[in-house]
């Protein structure tokens, strides 16, 4: 028999599978020798009280043992050689996930990638944090991945509406992630284990008779008939078939090349701020009512702030405990900020996203372009680069921000380029600082502690999502107006983080299918 059941346990407890079984034991009211084996499903932290509980959902197996210690079945991907192909731009979660999928319904995908696979994008961006120059191809956003495959792998999503976060997840697992992130609310991989996760998806594409071409910048659509029909690159070449566009959220110059080919885009709402760092530990008294930590067993810990502020979002974005900051522009002349954690979540530092929401009615009313959300996005990073003119960036102590003071002198940081005491709240726009720094109080009302000269504010945040959607036809998938082009992702404008565009990757695919079916 199996039985699931919902325990509350100390941190200590939940770190001890003898007292699980125990106390599971002592629920079911069952003899210690009938429960054979006792499983997580799944783990979360409740820390809203001075008491720290730790809420397991777990299944006893009575009488009986499990099948097998996976808590996912494994998808086998069959051969796709010589079958029809499609075309899939770009290698972050989205496209991955496409490539997959199109395998799985017996389509062979063509992934085409304007960087490099992760083995070489690593040392591209280690180059860049050295020398400060950014490959414009080959860095934090651009490469086999995506955005999200050096910034921490947090899998956590709201997106259960539209396809199966659980099998997304398996997936993952199927490929070397640890069965943990199966369990966890909030799971995440690790910056240092994301990268092999993604190397093993390549091989199984390849493996399958896929095909990965790096290096490869798409410049163009073959359209014929008023239908897509491939893709033109860079270097010269073309490739034929139905177009998955799943190129991320930076892909400006993909926005401007759809731009200029009269093909139909919309502005979308973006969110801009700075990048805030604590020490781990202030973040962990705060989080967990402890003046001495989070002790032994439980983790670093995390924290999501938000606030309205004269109408508009004032929010964390992307929260990394234990983490580093990281450089995270696509093109010279740009500061971009971003987080990243490792598996461990081991740093000494915690830092988030504090992001002010933009609407495209807070740009020109009047403006009919598409691209002016993302066109003010780009004049912001270069405004800010040009404080420094180079990736040490401009920053603040937090309180100092909050009360309009230049800092003397800033504590100690993880942002490898450097930093510069400058003032961040002067650099900003009027309105986004304005409300950032109001924001920043109610969050020190929420969080007695979090608004310190402890903590460093470091210009820009700025890629919290697409500034463009490439509108599609809610039903099939493609574009309103291009039958075999599925825009896709977040740089579609249809996802944010990891795990939703891998399901939107996953649904466009279905739908490519589906279009060449009929």
């Amino acid at each position: 028999m199996q039985t699931d059941i919902e325990i509350k346990v100390s941190p200590r407890v939940a770190n001890s599978p003898i007292e699980i079984k125990r106390i599971v034991t002592r629920a079911l009211g069952a003899d210690v020798k009938s429960v054979n084996y006792v499983r997580v499903l799944r783990r979360s932290i409740d820390a809203r009280q001075r008491e720290i509980h730790v809420i397991l959902l777990v299944r006893a197996y009575v009488g009986e043992n499990p099948d097998n210690d996976s808590l996912i079945p494994v998808i086998e991907y069959r051969p796709v050689d010589g079958r029809s192909s499609a075309i899939v731009v770009g290698a972050g979660p989205a496209g991955l996930m496409a490539a997959l999928r199109l395998i799985e319904l017996g389509i062979k995908p063509v992934v085409i990638e304007r960087g490099q696979p992760v083995e070489q994008r690593q040392r591209d961006i280690s180059v860049a944090i050295r020398s400060g120059i950014v490959d414009p191809n080959s860095n934090y956003c651009f490469g086999e991945g995506g955005a999200g495959a050096f910034s921490d792998g947090k899998l956590y999503t709201r997106s259960r509406k539209r396809g199966s976060v659980e099998r997304i997840l398996g997936i993952l697992v199927q490929h070397g992630a640890p069965q943990e992130i199966l369990i966890d609310a909030h799971p995440h991989i690790g910056t240092d284990r994301l990268p092999g996760v993604i190397a093993r998806i390549r091989k199984t594409i390849l493996d399958c008779g896929g095909e990965v071409h790096f290096g490869c910048r798409v410049n163009g659509l073959v359209i014929k008939g008023g239908v897509v029909e491939g893709v033109t690159t860079s270097n010269g070449q073309e490739f034929h078939g139905p177009v998955i566009l799943a190129t991320g959220h930076s892909a400006r110059d993909v926005y401007r090349m759809l731009n200029g080919s009269g093909i139909s885009l919309e502005a979308k709402g973006i969110a801009i701020g700075v990048r805030v760092e604590h020490p781990q530990q202030l973040i962990d008294q705060i989080q967990y009512h402890n003046p001495e930590g989070r002790g032994r067993y439980l983790p670093a810990a995390e924290y999501t702030l938000s606030a309205q502020v004269d109408g508009r979002g004032v929010y964390s974005f992307c929260m990394c405990p234990g983490g580093f900051i990281v450089p995270a522009a696509t093109e010279p002349e740009q500061l971009v900020v971003n987080g990243m954690s490792p598996a461990n979540r081991g740093s000494k530092w915690a830092n988030s996203g504090i992001v002010v929401e933009l609407r495209t009615e807070d740009i020109d009313a009047s403006s009919s372009n598409p691209l002016a959300l993302m066109e003010l996005q780009e004049r912001i990073e270069h405004h800010m680069f040009t404080a420094t003119g180079s990736l040490v960036a401009p920053a603040q102590r937090l309180a100092d921000f909050v009360a309009m003071k230049p800092s003397q002198d800033l504590p100690k940081c993880s942002y490898a380029p450097g930093v510069a005491p400058m003032r961040v709240d002067q650099l900003l726009p009027m309105a986004i600082s304005r409300r950032l720094r109001a924001g920043m109080e109610i969050f020190g009302k929420k969080k007695p502690g979090w608004v310190t000269n402890e903590a460093v504010v470091i210009g820009l945040e700025s890629r919290t999502s697409s500034a463009v959607r490439i509108p599609r036809d809610e039903l099939s998938l493609h574009h309103i107006s291009l039958p075999g082009l599925y825009p896709c992702g977040e740089g579609a404008g249809y996802a944010g983080g990891i795990v939703s565009a891998s399901i939107d990757g996953e649904r466009c695919a279905e739908a490519l299918a589906a279009w060449i079916n009929n």
